[in-house]
This record gives C-alpha cells, structure tokens and sequence, in this order.
C-alpha cells in the first residue's frame, strides 16, 4: 500500500463541480508533478463537503486545513507554500460570514459543522466515492456481512423496527413496519425500489448522498432484500443528476466485481441485484405509486391505495420503497444497534435528519441534526444568520408541499409531530429561509405556480382547483384583489386538501394555508390597502421623490416612459398613473432621493 504524508481533498459535488472542481483536480496533478510531489501527495475527490456556500472547497490533511473559494490560480499558491513548504495559505482558509478574520481551524470546529451530527452524511467529503476501497475502509458492507451470516431476515427487521426510522422521504411511516409489511406478503417475486427523485425546489439532499457515498445506499438495499425476501432492486433517479447517476453505475460494477452485489452474496447463498432507472424529472413521480408505473414504463400517474405497495406494488408484486436518507441510516443501525441510533432524536421521531438549507442564510448548504434540534439553531447556530444584518421573517420546510413557520416559532424543534402541529411538515428536509425583504403573498404564489405546473393532471382537485388558487393569488400581489378572496383560497384550499388523489395534491395548498394563517396581514394589505408590506410586488409599488432633490435630472433620464418632471435643480415629480414601477430612476440616483414604498 502507498503512503503519503498528505492527503488534499477536493469536493465533488454538483455545486463545486459547476463551479470548476474537475479544472482545480486537474491543475492539482499537474502541479504535483511539477514539484515532484506526486508520490508524497494524494489527491482524492470526495463527495459533498456540505458547506456549499464556501465552494469550491479544498481541505489539506494530515492538518485539516479548510481552504473556501478556491481557483485554479490559487492551487499554484497552495502547492508551492502549503504542499512544499508547510507554510498555510491564510488568505485562502475560510471566513465565517460578518466576521473580520479568518478561520484556522479543523473541519469539525467550524461552527457550521460542529453543531451537527453526520449519520446519513457520515461518509459524504470523507471518502473517494468512486473507490469502493474507501468504503470498505470505513466499515462498509460489514452490515451486509452481518445481516447476511449472523441475522435472519425476522432479526433484521426486528432491529430496524426498535431503532425508530421513519420515513425520510416526507412521510415519516415506520420503515421498519413498512419492512414487515412487505415480509408478510405472498408473492413469488418482489422488489425494493430506492426513491431518489428529489423533485423539491431547492432539495439536494439525496443527490448529495448518492454523489457522496453511492455504496451505502447500495448496501441497504441489499439489507433490505434480504428482510423482505427480494431478489432485484430498482434506484430511481432524476437525470438530472448525472454525477449521482455516473457513481451509482460505478458502485454496482464494483460491487459486483467483489461478490457484494449479484449471486450468492459473500457466500450465503442469497442473491441480488439492483437496476438504474432515470426519471424525466416529473415532481409527481416522487409520489410511490407513479414512481412504479414510470419504472414500469408508463405515464407517471399516481393511483389510489388500497392496495399499497407491501401488498402490490411494482408489477403487481409487493415491493418495498424508501428514499436514499432512509436507506444511508441502515448499515449504522445494524452496526451500532437501535439503542444508538435511539439514543439521538426525541421519542417519536428518533435518529437524525439531513436539510438543504437555502434562502436567506449566510451558509447554505447541507445540515444533519438529532431530530428535536430547534429551528434557532439551524438558522442561526449552523447557518450563520441572515446577511446583512437583515430581520428573518420566515422559514419553509417540506418543500412545497410544505409550510412558512413564522420567527416566533423559531424555537419549535425539528421532529414530524411538531412541524405538522404548526401547519407546515418534515417533507424530504428543504428549508428555505426568507427575510423581511421577502412578500409572503408571493412565497405562496411562487410555491403553488410549482405545483400547478408539476400536477399529472389525473385528478380534478389538483388539475382545476390549484389552477383557480393560483389565479386568486395572481390577482393579489398584482393589486387587483377582492374582498372574499382569502375566504375562497382557504375553501379551495381544504376541499383539494381533502379531495385530492395523492399525497402531493392533498398537501399542494399548505404553503397558502400556512401563510394565511401566520401573515393574514399580508394579504389584507395587499387587498384593502393595494400595498406591499415587504416592498415586493412591482404592482403594488410607489416610488417617491423625495425633498432633498438636487434636480441633476439623472432620473428624468433614466425613466423609459417619461413619467418623471422638474426643472433643472429642482425638486421633480413621478406622474404614479405613467411610472411602470421598474426601478430605474431609484439606481440612477446619486443622492439617495428615491424611496420605494
């Protein structure tokens, strides 16, 4: 085996991969062997660090230095001082957001990671997740070796069930009753599906994990055959993600090649196998029964249950689903017990939970916590605040089928009880975090133009019913609305709620209700008073000139309709019944005599 006395990990992930990690990997090398360090320095990319706002990421270890924002030209500077001379590159290590200084610390000390707890995470920018070496190295497949040579199937199940995992995918169901369920069915053929069509706005938190450690997904999918008494296997994935599809093929090749994966699995005489499907992106195929029928070959349309898929699922065979952070728990569990896992989390929502943290934060990116942690410390302890010193107004978990909780809420903890409790839900772990600049009308708005747009259509509360909210909101935020219009959103709303054939149609109308509910305000002023509280709706805004007015006539100028008068040095005046509210004359503006209102 090769020693090095230095290993550089490299983040590959989606987002320092479009950001031209694959160029700074490749610059790495050549600069290596300029040096002559190629034999003392190992590169490795690595799955997503999680920190993603920092990106492109380089960390340097045995030191554990964190180097963010790092170019190619900057990799010439830590090659030639850091890799040669030992000597750290101080602008290039990271800096916390409005703070003045610099960060030199490890990883796991930077506030945004020493809050957490990486379970599902664990591996993610730890290993080369291409090399199934790295894995093995960090007590991969020992799970499968024990559930395969040292547990029944009955045993399996037993665990998972005392370990408290509930569904990651949004549902929060019981995996270890779902497991149970699909044992106890009759069929001669039946089949584990990974659910890895993450179709929410701003979600990456199983893609990440795919990209970051394809094997652990992998590995419980082979648990989970063996638990249920199933032979094949199906991973279904957006293709929109290449880099999760391109190292999922990778882990299944290898696995196979070293007898993890195919016949006769290290011995046992139990076999497996898993297939890749690509999903078009439909968000409706993110719901268990359309995502069979796509699998299937047909149009992703969701069905009605009874009979759920334990009983008929895919092919009309009892199949068993979870999504990828349900499956990347798995192999702790069986390792470490279900006390452990038990041991984090609140009693009825154990384990942890992964977020993708988005929005209005200083550090966006991934955020796995014990279940109960309060909403505080995820915005402000690990995401670092709101920038700008701004004022948080709300935060949107679940996606969108999800809802805004309101800052007085901010200490509610993080568990599937409580969120439900407050009108919103645990969703598949999006949190978009928003500030007082952001109308919460429009957030509704925004979220249910999504779901009209993403509807299969099959069912008539869904197709027609969100398509008339989505017109009353439209009339709001562009001044035209009437009084009864929230009475009839939230009608609407309850009737599809309760009507709707799937679980994405019953929870399309939560972002509205949640609103109405926390910022009724809101919407009353955009009705009764035709303003925007938050200064958003380009409908509903004034801008004002105010007294100290140079007359420099830049704004006259810059008015593409000719809305603003005055006389040279003089105080001028916006014609409201001409300006088209775009904001021209504001930027033009060199005395700050403009305001929006």
């Amino acid at each position: 085996m090769d020693i090095f006395r230095s290993h550089v990990l490299l983040c590959g992930g989606t987002g320092c991969t479009s950001s031209g990690s694959e160029q700074l990997l490749e610059h790495l090398n050549v600069k290596l062997k300029e040096y002559d360090l190629d034999r003392e320095i190992k590169p490795i990319r690595t799955g997503c660090f999680g920190l993603c706002e920092a990106g492109p990421i380089v960390i340097v270890y045995p030191e554990g230095t964190f180097y963010s924002h790092v170019t190619v030209s900057d990799i010439d500077e830590i090659v030639a001082e850091h890799l040669l001379k030992g000597r750290i590159v101080k602008r290039l290590l990271h800096k916390e957001k409005d703070v003045d200084h610099t960060v030199d610390m490890a990883l796991d000390e930077i506030p945004f990671y020493k809050h957490q707890t990486r379970v599902a995470l664990r591996n993610c920018g730890v290993i080369d997740p291409e090399n199934i070496d790295e894995y093995l190295a960090f007590d991969g497949y020992k799970a499968l070796q024990k559930a395969l040579l040292e547990m029944t199937p009955e045993q399996v199940i037993d665990v998972v069930s005392q370990s408290g995992l509930r569904g990651r995918g949004g549902g929060g169901f019981p995996t270890g009753q779902k497991w149970k369920f699909a044992r106890a069915s009759q069929g001669e053929r039946k089949y584990v599906i990974c659910n890895a069509d993450e179709g929410d706005p701003g979600a990456f938190m199983d893609r990440s994990v795919l990209e970051g450690d394809p094997h652990c997904v992998l590995e419980a999918m082979v648990i989970n055959g063996y638990a249920i008494g199933a032979h094949e296997g199906y991973v279904y994935v957006r293709a929109e993600y290449p880099i999760a599809v391109k190292r999922l093929n990778m882990a299944i090749d290898q696995a196979k090649a070293y007898g993890l994966l195919g016949d006769n699995i290290l011995g046992s005489g139990f076999s497996f196998d898993i297939h890749i499907r690509e999903g078009a992106g439909a968000f409706v195929c993110g719901e268990e029964t359309a995502l069979m029928v796509s699998i299937q070959g047909e149009r992703g349309e969701p069905h009605p249950k009874p009979p759920f898929p334990a009983v008929r699922g895919l092919f009309d065979a009892p199949t068993n689903i979870n999504n990828v952070e349900t499956y990347a728990n798995i192999p702790q569990i069986l390792l470490k017990g279900a006390e452990w896992f038990r041991s984090m989390g609140t009693p009825k929502s154990a384990g942890t939970k992964v977020f993708a943290l988005g929005g209005k934060i200083n550090n966006t990116g991934l955020v796995e916590v014990p279940m109960g942690t309060p909403l505080r410390t995820v915005i402000y302890d690990i995401g670092g605040g709101i920038p700008g010193g701004r004022a948080f107004k709300a935060v949107q978990t679940g996606g969108p089928s999800g809802g805004c909780i309101p800052a007085e809420l901010l200490d509610v903890p993080i568990e599937y009880d409580s969120l439900t409790q407050i009108g919103s839900m645990m969703g598949s772990g999006g949190m978009i975090v928003m500030d007082e600049d952001n109308c919460m009308v429009d957030i509704a708005r925004f979220f249910l133009d999504f779901t009209v747009d993403e509807s299969c259509g099959k069912c008539t509360p869904c197709r027609i019913g969100t398509k008339r909210m989505l017109e009353i909101l439209d009339r709001i935020v562009s001044g035209r609305g009437r009084e009864g219009d929230l009475e009839k959103l939230e009608k609407l709303a309850r009737n599809i709620s309760a009507t709707a054939l799937c679980g994405l149609g019953q929870t399309a109308p939560n972002p509205v209700l949640s609103t109405i509910r926390y910022f009724r305000h809101e919407y009353e002023a955009h009705i009764r008073d035709r303003k925007c509280p938050a200064h958003h709706c380009r409908a509903l805004l004034e801008y004002i000139i105010e007294e100290n007015c140079r007359g420099c006539t830049a704004c006259v100028k810059a008015c593409p309709v000719g809305a603003i008068t005055g006389e040279p040095r003089g105080l001028h005046l916006i014609d409201q019944n001409k300006c088209i509210k775009c904001g021209a004359c504001k930027e033009k503006c060199r005395f700050d005599a403009i305001s929006r209102r």
